[in-house]
């Protein structure tokens, strides 16, 4: 193949991200032992609450803990004192700064992929949250750059293609989050592979869109599938 640019997503696509969330908002659950809403119930509220935190807060730790806080004082039968409110954010502090967990081969692949074709980094969130976690998993030097962004939509990837000099008809981005990574990336006029994973954050979920013609989307079943196609 020739040269290729390839715009690879982070969190959920080269490691684990979303199950440490998963597991914390079990914990709030737990510990708020609503008596007239049903665990799932609690969680479409703390849905809710997390859209309206990411337009004030963004993405990231920061605006999780503000997201449980919130739906603490919406749901809680009890006054929420300063001591409640500390205890749901322990939830989310307890996330922050994890081992890197990768999916499979991840390393191996990137040492493959960027030997062949340009690699570009970019993920969205804090900017100091995301280099962390890039930095704890030594994986930075496989990319020409990272792009840390606060959202992902067609605008943002064709700035990326403009910052960086990129021919769209040889440009890739790939990830996990058909809202983030696939669906903006090709509105943008780039090709997509879709990595899917099984627990991408709900608030990342969204039907996936056809690939214009003269694009390509692809769907692989990991990311170490990709040394098969580039």
């Amino acid at each position: 193949m020739p040269r290729q640019t390839l715009l690879i997503d982070a969190d959920d696509t080269l490691w684990e991200n979303n199950i440490y969330f998963e597991r914390a908002i079990a914990r709030f659950i737990s510990f708020l032992n609503h008596h007239e809403f049903s665990p799932q119930q609690v969680r479409e509220v703390l849905n809710d609450v997390e859209r309206e935190c990411i337009v004030t807060h963004g993405y990231g730790l920061h605006s999780f803990a503000h997201a449980l806080v919130g739906t603490l004082e919406r749901l809680s039968p009890e006054p929420v004192t300063t001591q409640l409110q500390a205890q749901v954010r322990s939830f989310a502090n307890s996330i922050e700064n994890h081992a890197i967990e990768f999916l499979p081969e991840v390393p191996e692949t990137l040492d493959y992929l960027r030997q062949r074709h340009r690699l570009i980094l970019v993920t969205k969130g804090g900017a100091a949250e995301q280099m962390g976690k890039v930095e704890r998993s030594g994986i930075g030097e496989y990319f020409e750059s990272t792009e840390v962004v606060a959202e992902k939509n067609a605008a943002v990837y064709e700035r990326i293609v403009e910052q960086f000099g990129l021919e769209p008809h040889s440009t890739w981005m790939v990830g996990n989050s058909p809202k983030s990574d696939i669906n903006p990336a090709l509105a943008a006029g780039l090709h997509a592979v879709f990595v899917p994973h099984g627990d991408t954050w709900v608030l990342e979920h969204e039907e996936l869109n056809a690939s214009p013609p003269d694009q390509n989307l692809l769907i692989v079943g990991s990311f170490a599938e990709l040394r098969e196609h580039f």
